[in-house]
């Protein structure tokens, strides 16, 4: 394979992981937090305080395009876009679901605690003639998976206000052709859902601290002596507190058609590695939309407490 192509290959497989990682996703979801499907109708209650769900398709397919706005990495001062298509799906099974939550397989459900698998990406980065990283090695995209626990924190009555405490450990894994792991991150944060807007629309905020470990900082921020310069010194990163996080999501479902967009902002004052000389700005913002049409759905109908 030619370095051309090698890249190529990166770039799609970054795009189809993160065009992956938004389908469905709630505002808590942390790399790529386009909101998902709305399921309509809220869940009623029995005198007796049992749940009454609400019967949806098992599941639901649609196609539709997405937009992106993102820095190369977490303090670069070079953004990307993107345009590309989006995958819609949504899976309502009992232990692999693809819904307002995100795309998740549930590993274990309590009452008020739930153990799923977290996802995440990175897009790649090429190394420019101008720029913090010129001269250096380009960043492969990176496909991050791990566990995430979630606790709930506080419900309204009527299940359309939920509070919920996530705290996702994910493994970073690079895309390319021979894939390696580079590291571990933690991203602990509140989140806020609101559903059953006028239009049946949802919205959501999440907010908290990231953390990740030396190897992870390492592969963003590290500068090798043989990479070094008059303007850029060699640099070793290492692990700890990186900066925090916020992010506010919206989504509304029009009959066939679903929309979703997402605003996120970074702040990185504090964090370990901000001495480093990639680093060139300390806060960004990302956004980011999708739209698409459902033009299959099952004939088979579950309950769902969404």
């Amino acid at each position: 394979m030619t370095r051309s192509a090698d890249c190529r290959t990166r770039i799609l497989a970054s795009l189809a992981a993160l065009a992956a990682a938004c389908v469905g996703a709630g505002a808590g979801a942390e790399e790529v937090p386009l909101p998902g499907p709305v399921v309509e109708g809220p869940v009623s209650k029995l005198p007796s305080g049992e749940s009454v769900g609400v019967s949806e398709p098992l599941w639901e397919l649609g196609i539709g395009v997405a937009g992106f706005r993102f820095d190369d990495y977490r303090g670069s001062d070079h953004t990307n876009n993107y345009l590309l298509p989006l995958p819609f799906f949504v899976y309502r099974g009992p232990l692999l679901r693809a819904d307002r939550d995100g795309a998740r397989a549930i590993l274990f459900s309590g009452q008020r605690v739930v153990v799923d698998v977290s996802l995440g990406a990175s897009v790649p980065t090429k190394s420019k003639d101008e720029g913090a990283r010129s001269g250096m090695p380009d960043l492969a995209g990176t496909f991050e998976i791990g566990p995430n626990v979630v606790v709930e924190l506080w419900q309204a009555s009527d299940r359309r206000l939920k509070v919920d405490l996530r705290m996702p450990v994910r493994e970073a894994i690079t895309l390319e052709r021979s894939p390696r792991a580079i590291g571990l991150t933690f991203s602990p944060n509140l989140n806020l859902d609101i559903s059953g807007l006028p239009g049946k629309g949802n919205l959501g905020f999440l907010a908290g601290p990231l953390f990740g470990d030396q190897r992870y900082h390492q592969y963003f921020y590290s500068v090798a002596p043989e990479f070094a310069t008059a303007g850029r010194p060699a640099y070793t990163a290492p692990g700890g507190y990186a900066g925090w996080r916020a992010t506010t999501a919206f989504s509304r479902r029009f009959g066939n058609a679903w929309f979703g967009a997402f605003v996120r902002y970074d702040n990185l004052h504090g964090a370990v590695f901000a001495p480093s000389p990639l680093v060139r700005k300390e806060t960004t913002f990302t956004a980011g939309f999708g739209i698409s049409w459902i033009f299959a759905t099952s004939s088979q109908r579950v309950l769902t407490d969404d």
